[in-house]
């Protein structure tokens, strides 16, 4: 999600530096789950009080990125398969509006540049040597390319949380479909053509919530079996 910067001139809060600079590591997967913030030695690295590191924990716990346990302490979260199956299910809900309002103002050169990232994705398929992180982030390029022109600033900065709380999941090792990647591709060739033939806005918002969907099916069936 991006982080809207104060106005011009108007230097960040202690807790806001602190929670900026916390959620980039567990985003960038530098704090991995189980981890633990210790709130004495973050205020000694960062220069301030143990109140504001304390400030910036409960956002994360409100985001679910963060548990706080008593005489634990703070942890990064560890996501299980329902967390995954709920946090996937919000995404097919929220990303399928997004796209279908983004789809009449995306212009030519980004369309064209989703389908080239489609592309990239079918070659990474059918070359033999798959490579599912660089699928992965091919994939996360796609959606962001479609759903990046969506006119509704609030209802867009909602998905990047969601996105960014599925790459914490995926970093995990919680994620793993290699047999999913065609589908996927194939899938993403019915939404381009949904958007460029105009097609009603039920119609992509349908079949972009229904490709999280699938998903999200064939997620939760391996993981089933996994522990059958």
């Amino acid at each position: 999600m991006p982080i809207k910067s104060p106005p011009r001139g108007e230097p960040l809060s202690k807790s806001e530096s602190v929670y900026r600079e916390l959620r980039g590591r567990i985003v960038a997967g530098r704090y991995v789950a189980g981890y633990r913030i210790v709130l004495d030695q973050i205020a000694r690295e960062m220069g301030v009080s143990p109140v504001p590191v304390r400030e910036a924990i409960r956002r994360l716990e409100a985001e679910k990125l963060v548990t706080f346990t008593r005489n634990v302490g703070a942890e990064v979260a560890s996501i299980d398969v329902e967390d995954y199956a709920d946090t996937m299910e919000t995404l097919a809900y929220l990303e399928g509006a997004v796209t279908s309002l983004a789809a009449e103002h995306i212009d030519a050169q980004l369309l064209d540049d989703a389908i080239a990232t489609n592309e990239q994705m079918r070659s990474l398929v059918e070359s033999g040597e798959f490579e599912p992180r660089l699928f992965t982030e091919l994939n996360s390029r796609f959606h962001r390319q479609l759903c990046t022109s969506c006119p509704n600033d609030h209802m867009f900065e909602i998905l990047e949380r969601e996105w960014e709380r599925v790459a914490v999941i995926r970093r995990g090792g919680l994620y793993r479909l290699p047999g999913r990647s065609r589908t996927s591709v194939e899938e993403h060739d019915r939404m381009l053509e949904l958007i460029k033939t105009g097609a009603p806005r039920e119609e992509i918002e349908r079949a972009a919530r229904d490709h999280k969907m699938r998903s999200l099916r064939d997620f939760v069936r391996e993981a089933t079996e996994a522990q059958a």
